[in-house]
């Protein structure tokens, strides 16, 4: 899909939560788009001075990144504590549980949804255990179809 209709999307779904996607965000986002790996804030940084020839602090990128997060724009990969851009942008329609397929090799990362009854299944078990749930995000290591 063209990087202009994501962006489109993107900015359209920040107003409507109440948000602004500004220059910045929006290079960000832009950055994490156009690699298929997931990137620490730090290279993200990184790549943003050399795309753009201008530093960007580390804990700013952190900022954004956390507003990118809570319009459903990136996601944090917990176990390598890097940002991936949401696959789903352009979607209109509700999405599954958000499960993350990660290459041990190569690093890539495919985002596929989880069947709601799965993950309900799964609720349950955890609440018949006294255990609240943080986060329902999965996070599966392996080997990719191109590392197999």
């Amino acid at each position: 899909m063209k990087l202009d209709k994501i962006i489109q999307q993107a900015e359209k779904t920040c107003l409507e939560h109440g948000g602004r996607l500004t220059p910045k965000r929006r290079q960000i986002l832009e950055i994490l788009l156009a690699k298929p790996q997931p990137l620490s804030a730090y290279e993200i940084a990184e790549l943003y001075q050399q795309v753009l020839h201008e530093k960007i602090p580390a804990m700013s990128v952190y900022r954004m990144l956390d507003f990118l997060i809570s319009q459903g724009l990136v996601h944090k990969l917990a176990s390598a504590n890097k940002f991936i851009a949401c696959s789903h942008i352009t979607c209109d329609h509700s999405h599954q549980t958000a499960q993350f397929l990660i290459c041990d090799n190569c690093q890539a990362v495919r985002e596929i949804g989880i069947d709601n009854h799965l993950i309900n299944a799964l609720e349950k078990s955890i609440t018949d255990n006294h255990f609240q749930l943080n986060s329902q995000q999965l996070e599966l290591h392996g080997l990719c179809e191109n590392c197999q």
